[in-house]
């Protein structure tokens, strides 16, 4: 069975940064494209950085262009992704998921996700 546990979220004040960790396991990690999405409150879940499978290609939403990098590390089954300069608005939980290896921004072409780690920016 294949899971995705997130961690690394918190409360940080405007202008800070966090690092997000998800850890696959279940299947061959070096396979999957690699996602990042969040759900603020009242919100639907909205995509915010993508890597494929040899993280030789990623992707942003504008919004955190410059601010958030996303990254992987195959030996050890993980994925990250880097905030600086958060913002108010980056307040949401925090979801990774996994595909067969597509570079995608659309929640339906995720097959696995984590549970979430929810990300507080404060004033």
């Amino acid at each position: 069975q294949v899971q995705l546990q997130e961690s690394g979220g918190g409360l940080v004040q405007a202008g800070g940064s966090l690092n997000l960790s998800c850890v696959i396991s279940g299947r061959t990690f070096a396979s999957h494209g690699m996602a990042w999405f969040r759900q603020g409150p009242g919100q639907e879940r909205e995509f915010v950085a993508a890597i494929n499978w040899n993280g030789a290609s990623t992707y942003y939403t504008d919004s955190v262009k410059g601010r958030f990098t996303i990254s992987r590390d195959n030996a050890k089954n993980t994925v990250y992704l880097q905030m600086n300069g958060l913002k108010l608005d980056d307040t949401a939980v925090y979801y990774c998921a996994a595909n067969g290896g597509v570079l995608a921004t659309t929640p339906r072409l995720y097959d696995f996700w984590g549970q979430g780690t929810q990300v507080t920016v404060s004033s």
